[in-house]
């Protein structure tokens, strides 16, 4: 299943017009809520589309996101992410992705398959075209569930563009 989803991914993002897409690469660890839940390592594949918004320092883009948990669990998502320059290269970015979650440890339930991924990140633009950033993301199914631990991730993520 990871391995259609990676695939289906890539193909997305590598095929039609590249301008302004990004792949987006994170390794990070979680700290589930719940007692006794099992933390592990995250690695995470994002792709970012090319903005439907562009202001003067703000864009808006769809998106999605893979991530993987060594503890087996996983999830997939999809929409909105926003991103804001700041001055010298540097920028924040924020998403919220409702999604699908998988959780293989027993007490990693986060009480629904529905959750949402909210995320803020500060980031750098390098030299070379690529930038590099620092998230923390939360997961949850804001309460649409009786159970709703929640889980967070911080991560340090690559952002490769694609195309020019």
């Amino acid at each position: 299943m990871q391995k259609l989803l990676l695939s289906t991914a890539l193909t997305i993002a590598l095929h039609g017009p590249v301008y302004g897409q990004e792949i987006v690469l994170g390794a990070g660890y979680s700290d589930y809520s719940f007692a006794g839940a099992e933390n592990g390592t995250v690695l995470s594949l994002e792709y970012l589309h090319s903005p439907f918004y562009e202001g003067e320092r703000i864009s808006a883009r769809f998106s999605g996101v893979l991530e993987a948990v060594t503890t087996g669990d996983g999830f997939v998502g999809a929409g909105i992410s926003t991103s804001f320059d700041l001055k010298k290269g540097w920028f924040i970015e924020t998403s919220v992705m409702p999604g699908a979650y998988f959780e293989n440890a027993p007490l990693n339930d986060l009480g629904s398959t529905f959750e949402i991924r909210s995320l803020i990140a500060l980031g750098k633009q390098l030299k070379n075209g690529t930038a590099v950033s620092l998230a923390l993301s939360h997961k949850s199914n804001a309460s649409t569930a009786p159970l709703n631990p929640g889980v967070n991730v911080l991560s340090l993520r690559w952002h490769m563009p694609l195309g020019g």
